[in-house]
């Protein structure tokens, strides 16, 4: 009798152990829903704010499982945990592709051009912007300011640009080689040239450092740099190298100017290197505070609260010193849509805010104010544990960055000197000269205190169409953190 009790209780047990194994094995068609949610709830940001994020919402895995089977895959449940103003956070579906290829490259004929129609009129006249350097436009009779109002096709026929083909003619031509017809014009009437010139497309190297200059004016050493890459380690640790220039001229002033800069987000760290360029007398102070949500935020401060530091380095890398420049003032031209800044730079500005004087010149910044982190499936978080059976990550804005003065830009900032949402097309002038009208403010600016009056700003009303460095500008998708997170299981 004492044996047939001892079988039927081993029976019971074995019955539980095997019911509760059953509820919380994790079916493998949840395997990345599990891992969305539980990555979201560790980390997302506005995770107080997302009832179904909530510690409370499910009382067991049976639940839970049940909740991420409602969806039909788990990019929309992602995006269904998200805050409706969220447009930085990202689901990545093939992790091994977040690697960036570097240097920039490009197939391309040199030439940096805009499209514009007049008003009232079927005119539609394409111009110079820029001539990348060492490349096939530089070695012809082509330069900034320069009009074209027409195209020779491949059957040598001459037509002219309009708003309905202008896509076709100067963008999706089928032939080697682009022919256009260059004109004269002075804001009312095409003067035709008897001129055409033929650009060929060919592989290209973009430079680190699109032009730099020394300028002295009213007794300032004022250096200049015109910086059209973006803010990836490989690009900041090369502009390092620009900068030892301007360190052995003893610069006292800088104009950075970024207006056809294509970066957009980029790492914390390689910002905090572009300020130790920018600076190098603040060596091991707070450059960065981080201000993650109410679950992560104590159990940082509490575990690691020098984590939530990035501070001033002293060397680029082991090997290599920073060229600083230990200046108090600099002159940030922005980058981004109509002159707004991007996420790089607003951080830029704010950590650099406690420390020396930036002036900034453009229009008002968005306020992109968070950093994101990228997220793999695993106990921790972290990359090397991660779960082999699929390369979905996670890039979530994860906290809020901050000053030393805890000061953050959520409202953005605004300009010292505002500029137009587009250049004049008629007085683009010759960049790094004073000719060109944006340096000019800058310089004056610098030289008296004060700046020229903004002209009245597109005043033939013209509709722009087309920037063909707008289209390069990468999607700006915030800052990025890198950074070991702990053992959440």
């Amino acid at each position: 009798m004492k044996y047939f009790l001892k079988t039927a209780y081993l029976l019971i047990v074995i019955v539980f152990l095997v019911q509760c194994s059953k509820e919380f094995t994790l079916p493998e068609n949840l395997v990345v829903k599990d891992f969305v949610w539980k990555g979201l709830n560790a980390y997302y940001l506005h995770q107080d704010k997302i009832v179904d994020l909530s510690d409370r919402r499910f009382s067991s895995d049976r639940e839970l499982n049940a909740y991420l089977s409602s969806f039909t895959d788990y990019n929309t449940l992602f995006s269904d945990l998200l805050i409706t103003s969220d447009v930085k956070s990202s689901l990545v579906e093939e992790y091994n592709n977040l690697t960036i290829t570097e240097p920039r490259t490009g197939f391309l004929n040199g030439l940096e051009f805009g499209v514009f129609k007049e008003q009232d009129s079927d005119t539609v006249i394409a111009y110079a912007i820029d001539i990348l350097p060492v490349s096939y436009a530089a070695s012809q009779t082509i330069s900034r300011g320069d009009y074209f109002h027409a195209i020779v096709n491949i059957n040598n026929d001459t037509i002219r640009l309009r708003e309905d083909n202008y896509e076709d003619l100067l963008l999706n031509y089928k032939q080697d080689t682009l022919k256009l017809v260059k004109t004269n014009y002075d804001g009312e009437n095409l003067i035709l040239v008897n001129e055409t010139i033929a650009l060929v497309k060919k592989n290209y190297v973009y430079q680190t450092a699109h032009l730099e200059k020394i300028f002295i004016e009213g007794g300032e050493k004022i250096g200049y740099l015109m910086y059209n890459n973006n803010f990836s380690k490989y690009a900041i640790n090369t502009l390092n190298e620009t900068f030892l220039n301007f360190k052995n001229e003893a610069i006292n002033e800088l104009i950075l100017d970024l207006r056809y800069n294509i970066g957009g987000g980029s790492f914390v760290n390689d910002i905090t290197n572009l300020a130790s360029i920018i600076t190098g007398q603040y060596t091991n102070e707070v450059f960065i505070k981080e201000q993650w949500n109410s679950k992560a935020q104590p159990w940082f401060e509490a575990n690691q609260p020098d984590s939530l530091l990035t501070k001033f380095p002293a060397k680029l890398n082991a090997q290599t010193d920073f060229n600083s420049l230990n200046l108090t003032d600099v002159y940030i031209i922005l980058n981004g849509a109509n002159f707004s800044g991007s996420s790089a730079i607003e951080l830029l500005i704010n950590s650099l805010n406690p420390y020396i004087t930036v002036h900034i010149i453009g229009t008002n910044t968005t306020g992109n104010n968070t950093a994101a982190i990228t997220l793999y499936n695993s106990t921790d978080y972290n990359f090397p544990l991660k779960n082999e059976t699929h390369t979905v990550a996670l890039q979530p804005i994860v906290l809020s960055l901050l000053n030393k003065k805890d000061q953050t830009y959520e409202n953005g900032f605004a300009p010292n000197i505002t500029l137009c949402f587009n250049e004049d097309v008629l007085n683009l002038g010759t960049l790094g000269e004073r000719t060109e009208p944006i340096l000019d403010r800058v310089l004056e600016a610098i030289t008296f205190g004060n700046s020229i009056t903004n002209a009245a700003c597109n005043p033939n009303n013209y509709k722009f169409l087309y920037n063909s460095i707008e289209t390069q500008k990468e999607f700006d998708n915030g800052m990025f953190i890198e950074q070991n997170l702990p053992n959440t299981n």
